[in-house]
């Protein structure tokens, strides 16, 4: 019997999806389990190589490069565990880590969403959770974020005190994002608006509207090999990442989204693609 279903939505991730799967089969969970990888019309090998190289993974053709949200939500669609994993290719699970999630997340009704204690490839925690996205919030979340991983003594202390502990949170992040398949569904799964970026915040945003509980546990740990996509195409990120802003604040904060607009349009960053209403269908 399966019960979780663990997706991980590729594009282009020829080289992380190995090191990604390789974890998998080295640290499974104890529990009946399948995974699959949906591909974003990769234009390297990935998809070939999945189908190649694992046997035991089944991969789905997006057709087209869907973006984040619309590629995990077929990935949903596709699967049928009663708790999902979402898993980002440069990701690496750790030994027992899928078994913590899944055995914090039973012991806990009210919890909805879970995500893990994220380290870097040298060990360090990343701050992967934090509070509603908002203008003073984003600044905070952003300092810290740049400068732990610029080695800033007092924001890298800060960061492994605030992932020391388990913690009731606002969102974690869809690196490594577990789920009850019928909070999900309840939320009409992630908004597909949000091509790359922001839509981990908003489905938390949504669960927790229904009363629900997200948690960010340091009992489980699984390495995040951060922005090595985007690395590769700064550009092309830095455009997603600005139309998701966009997106959010309109759906969110809808009296700051003109002050944001005017904002990236005097920095030159205002993406010149348009931002879908918010009033448009999550589907």
């Amino acid at each position: 019997m399966t019960r979780l279903s663990i997706i991980v939505v590729t594009y282009n991730s020829i080289g992380v999806i190995e090191r990604c799967l390789e974890a998998l089969v080295r640290h499974p969970p104890t529990v009946g389990h399948e995974v699959v990888v949906v591909d974003n019309a990769s234009a390297d090998e990935t998809a070939s190589g999945v189908r190649g190289g694992w046997p035991g993974v089944r991969v789905v053709d997006a057709g087209a490069n869907l973006g984040f949200a619309r590629a995990s939500n077929l990935g949903i669609r596709q699967t049928s565990g009663e708790l999902v994993l979402l898993l980002n290719p440069d990701t690496a699970v750790r030994a027992g880590a899928l078994d913590a999630l899944i055995r914090v997340i039973d012991a806990r009704p009210d919890v909805a969403v879970i995500g893990p204690r994220l380290l870097d490839e040298h060990g360090r925690p990343e701050l992967s959770f934090g509070s509603m996205i908002g203008p003073w919030a984003e600044l905070r979340q952003k300092a810290l974020v740049i400068g732990s991983q610029r080695g800033v003594p007092l924001a890298r202390a800060y960061v492994c005190r605030l992932t020391a502990r388990p913690r009731e949170v606002d969102w974690v992040s869809g690196a490594c994002l577990l789920v009850r398949r019928a909070d999900a569904d309840a939320v009409g799964l992630m908004d597909e608006r949000y091509f790359l970026y922001a839509e981990d915040v908003d489905f938390c945003a949504a669960i927790r509207a229904r009363g629900r509980t997200v948690l960010f546990t340091p009992a489980a740990e699984v390495v995040h090999l951060r922005g090595r996509s985007a690395a590769s195409m700064p550009a092309a990120a830095e455009t997603a990442y600005r139309r998701s802003q966009l997106a959010f604040y309109a759906k969110h904060h809808p009296r700051w989204e003109p002050w944001l607009r005017a904002y990236l349009k005097f920095r030159g960053r205002l993406p010149d693609m348009p931002i879908d209403p918010p009033g448009r269908s999550r589907q």
